[in-house]
């Protein structure tokens, strides 16, 4: 699984979060591991996808990518507060892998 490939399951408590825009098919996935699954409600993701989906049926691509963003570290605030000691677990970058 491409989640498992991009190593975002390798944080402390299990909360990473990958959006994954497959822009030439026309398709995406928001995926959370485990440690951030267990706190959103049963439908968390697809409601961020469906949110997402209807800004990009309006041509509203950067709109719709920034609101899954937001969506995301809305919750990822609320359950995983920022430490006193706040390692940077993950690359914040976009990886381009084909």
């Amino acid at each position: 699984m491409r989640f498992r490939r991009s190593q975002k399951d390798r944080t402390r408590h299990r909360n990473g979060v990958l959006i994954y825009l497959a822009t030439e098919h026309r398709k995406f996935a928001v995926v959370g591991d485990e440690g951030i699954h267990r706190m959103v409600p049963e439908n968390y993701w697809e409601d961020v996808k469906e949110e997402m989906q209807k800004n990009f049926r309006e041509g509203k691509f950067c709109e719709g990518v920034c609101q899954g963003i937001q969506k995301v570290g809305e919750k990822l605030r609320a359950h995983f507060p920022v430490e006193e000691i706040n390692l940077d677990e993950l690359p914040d970058e976009i990886s381009e892998q084909g």
